[in-house]
């Protein structure tokens, strides 16, 4: 797959067979574009392509009160669609200039004076440009005398799924990670560089690394504990709970801590980047009368998350 930042870079793409839309979170319903879309590229002897776009619009239309997070980095998003063999990725420059480009004058400049588009694949609810000008109707009105054909996908191809990024925004924000996970059809990611603490899990036993998330934009999961899969830098894939919130019985400090205890690992990890795949939320966090009582409880957590995964 093919990745470009804004036009610059872009060649001649024979045949191109494009579809338009932000992406977060290449879920099921986004999956069955990407494969409906390469399908047709096969057929014309033609290539895929996505024009996608960052930042997020709601960032930059409403700077001020968007209160939106992605529920995957920019290269999470790459790297799930380069897996379901998108040819070409176009990450255009999304600014308030931009935002006013109507729908006709897109689709003439830069699908089909810049791109020569052959066909364009959307749902039967998509729109964009201008005010969301666009619509499936308005594309096929334009085909009728521009070179390019309009490929629908019906509602109920796409209802069928009834999935979409909000509703997984709101599971991982609820703490319910295994319908965002089922909706994603993957485990939620969270990934970032191993930072020092202030190592008082190495005092009760459970010593933990501490996950700095590597982009702000990212969406954290609702505050408790976590089954989870560890992915080191060497591609090792370990077992382990993760923490996510204030350690309220051993700290006054408020800030939300990511920390995670890998089962049966004692290596360094300082400055190494890491991933966390998200398989299971399994409490609460509380704050205990006493330390006493907070390591009977990692105890007990510990034995649930292992049973999760069989150990």
């Amino acid at each position: 797959m093919k990745v470009y930042q804004g036009f610059e870079d872009v060649g001649n793409i024979p045949n191109a067979v494009v579809t338009i839309g932000t992406f977060d979170g290449v879920h099921l319903g986004h999956q069955k574009i990407i494969q409906r879309l390469n399908a047709e590229a096969e057929k014309i002897g033609g290539e895929s392509v996505l024009f996608t776009f960052f930042p997020h619009p709601r960032m930059v239309i409403f700077p001020d009160n968007h209160g939106l997070k992605l529920i995957q980095t920019q290269a999470e998003k790459i790297e799930n669609l380069r897996a379901l063999g998108l040819k070409h990725l176009i990450i255009f420059p999304f600014t308030m200039d931009f935002a006013d480009v109507t729908a006709d004058a897109f689709v003439h400049e830069y699908l089909v004076d810049k791109l020569h588009m052959k066909m364009i694949v959307v749902g039967y609810d998509h729109q964009f440009g201008k005010n969301r000008q666009g619509t499936l109707e308005h594309l096929k009105s334009l085909s009728k005398t521009l070179p390019f054909e309009v490929i629908e996908i019906p509602a109920h191809e796409i209802d069928e799924v009834d999935i979409s990024s909000t509703k997984i925004r709101q599971a991982i924000m609820a703490g319910d990670i295994k319908t965002a996970n089922l909706y994603l059809d993957q485990p939620f990611e969270l990934s970032g560089k191993v930072v020092h603490g202030k190592a008082l899990g190495r005092t009760i036993g459970y010593p933990t690394a501490n996950l700095e998330i590597d982009d702000p934009l990212k969406i954290v999961p609702r505050i408790g504990i976590y089954a989870v899969k560890i992915e080191l830098e060497d591609k090792r894939l370990l077992h382990g709970m993760l923490s996510i919130g204030t350690n309220p019985t051993v700290t006054t400090d408020t800030s939300i801590k990511i920390e995670v205890f890998i089962f049966d690992f004692s290596e360094d990890l300082y400055g190494q980047k890491i991933k966390l795949y998200l398989l299971d939320r399994i409490r609460d966090e509380f704050r205990f009368q006493s330390v006493d009582e907070l390591v009977a409880q990692l105890h007990q957590d510990d034995q649930t998350v292992r049973a999760i995964f069989n150990l």
